[in-house]
């Protein structure tokens, strides 16, 4: 039974987690390094399974597709430093619009790699997007600054690790690809530690399992919610977390976009719903 209210109210909480996270990330970060960040932010996202596995066993984790996980694992976890280092050093709805800009690439990336038609439709929408995504970026300051690419680089990243979900989830439920992809990262996150390695405070632990619970949190209700209603019908909701990072940043530190930024938000936003008009038709 579709439930739209109940669907769009999660979606719209989903997004105020995912903006507070990002809150967190920013805060953290003036005195934890990218490294601990991504890694405490992966082990929490272990720990959330372990009552799964100690109620049901390890059976239903059990998978023929390790191959598929690693490449969804290295495509995500780079992304995931990438948009933690952009939340770092840019303004907060400015990483965020990037983050919330990743499925602009998606059908480019499922052409390539899936062999997904594209049609005039979808080049036209994909284009409107990526233009908002340069306006957002500011070219013209240095031709993309440093940080702006990563930015950039967290989007096609994020795309490439949609897409390889889309590519294994033929056999593979969502609860499984959550978990090996935190597997995967933790493990993989740690080995940085071995020279990234700093003292961590009360304060700092404190803030990095908060993190972590809200990131892995948000991504529950997210599915939840989209299980009460198609993307199509709520799927603009998501869009709210760069309204309310927005509004924290404002009040936290003063942040406030400039008239660039903003015409390349309403460009990324007018893009992503012609895209959800069109995968609802």
């Amino acid at each position: 039974m579709v439930k739209p209210m109940q669907g769009a109210a999660l979606l719209a909480l989903s997004a105020l987690l995912f903006s507070l996270m990002g809150v967190g990330v920013r805060e953290v970060s003036t005195s934890v390094n990218n490294e601990s960040v991504v890694f405490f932010r992966n082990l929490v996202g272990v720990l959330f399974f372990l009552p799964l596995i100690l109620l049901k066993g390890v059976a239903p984790l059990k998978t023929t597709r390790l191959k598929a996980h690693l490449w969804r694992t290295g495509y995500g976890l780079a992304a995931m430093y990438c948009f933690f280092y952009a939340l770092a050093h840019l303004p907060l709805a400015d990483a965020m619009l990037f983050t919330y800009s990743a499925p602009l690439f998606t059908p480019l990336i499922a052409w390539w790699w899936l062999k997904e038609p594209l049609n005039k439709r979808i080049l036209l929408t994909t284009g409107i997007g990526l233009l908002g995504v340069l306006l957002v970026a500011k070219p013209s300051s240095a031709l993309l600054g440093g940080n702006t690419l990563i930015g950039m680089a967290a989007s096609v990243l994020a795309a490439f690790a949609f897409v390889s979900i889309r590519e294994m989830s033929d056999t593979e439920p969502a609860y499984r690809i959550v978990f090996y992809f935190a597997l995967f990262s933790a493990l993989a996150s740690a080995i940085p530690l071995t020279w990234a390695w700093q003292p961590l405070s009360n304060h700092e632990l404190s803030l990095l399992l908060v993190i972590g619970l809200l990131a892995t949190t948000s991504q529950i209700i997210m599915s939840k919610a989209y299980g009460m209603a198609p993307p199509g019908l709520i799927g603009p909701f998501a869009y709210l977390a760069i309204v309310f990072a927005g509004m924290i940043a404002w009040l936290r530190w003063g942040e406030t976009p400039d008239p660039t930024s903003l015409i390349g938000a309403v460009l990324i936003f007018a893009s992503s719903l012609l895209s959800i008009a069109r995968r609802s038709r």
